[in-house]
């Protein structure tokens, strides 16, 4: 059974330190650090968080209709277990080493350095502006994210993402493990150092996308005016459309109706690993 705590007005660091089973509502965090620290079993509701370090270390936590003001910095750390839905996050490195973490309906203003080194991540209905979003992170499924911020994704693994739209320079760098679908994606050098990729249903605009990518797999994408892709990358490419120009791809096939620009250069690449595919011509050829 838990404590209710209502329409508090708490200052002061550790305010909350080390509670447990408490159902917070209509309650503002003001100044003071670390108001909930190492608490658990928690329910939130109509909070505001005015302050840096509202909740690390925490255990079973969910938040419904809260705030995070801008000074709510690194606002939720080291935290295993929280759900949080109709957020609105004005605080830059929000969510960081946390697991088992479901964010529903949220607006993050300030996404800087978000999302790091988190494990068991669930995203539905996610808004976020920021560099540096998820880096890290593991075993991640997203629905309806929609991302402005550059550096995406560097280093994550085993990631899903669905219905979404990504302007992000840098995104999935040293990623492994990637699936996207019916997305659109706008950002240059998509994807390098990455392995096994798979792109469907996608809209993509990119300057030197995909390259240096151990296993590409797309399947009814578009590339709209992308250049110099699928460099040093194993593909097996299938487009709708085609692409501007593509550049001494490794080894794989490329399937498009037309590349208005295609360098295999026999002193990079063994351009005998590579077959390109041209529906509009019905010529299908080994690449010379």
């Amino acid at each position: 059974m838990k404590t209710n705590v209502t329409g508090e007005f708490l200052t002061g660091e550790r305010a909350l330190f080390n509670s447990k089973d408490l159902y917070i509502t209509d309650t503002i965090f003001d100044d003071g650090e670390s108001p909930l620290k190492e608490s658990s079993d928690i329910e939130l509701e109509g909070c505001m968080f005015k302050w840096k370090y509202p909740l690390w270390y925490c255990n079973n936590i969910e938040a419904r209709d809260c705030k995070w003001f801008e000074m709510a910095r690194a606002g939720v750390w080291y935290t295993s277990n929280i759900s949080v839905k109709n957020a609105m996050i004005e605080a830059p490195k929000n969510f960081r080493r946390c697991s088992n973490l479901t964010l529903t309906d949220v607006n993050f203003y300030n996404a800087a350095e978000t999302l790091w080194s988190c494990s068991k991540v669930n995203l539905t209905n996610v808004s976020a502006k920021g560099d540096y979003f998820a880096m890290n992170s593991s075993d991640i499924e997203i629905d309806n994210l929609r991302l402005d911020g550059n550096y995406s994704f560097d280093g994550c693994k085993n990631l899903t993402i669905r219905n979404s739209t990504l302007l992000s320079k840098d995104a999935f760098w040293n990623c492994e493990n990637v699936t996207v679908y019916d997305s659109f994606i706008s950002g240059e050098y998509l994807g390098w150092n990455a392995k096994n990729v798979t792109l469907i249903n996608c809209t993509i605009e990119s300057l030197q996308g995909m390259c240096y990518i151990n296993n590409l797999v797309m399947k009814n994408c578009k590339l709209i005016n992308t250049t110099l892709a699928f460099e040093y990358s194993s593909v097996d490419v299938e487009l709708t459309g085609g692409v501007q120009s593509v550049i001494n791809p490794s080894e794989g096939t490329i399937t498009a109706d037309f590349i208005n620009e295609l360098t295999m250069d026999e002193t990079k690449v063994d351009i005998s690993k590579t077959r390109i595919i041209l529906n509009a011509t019905k010529n299908d050829a080994d690449s010379e």
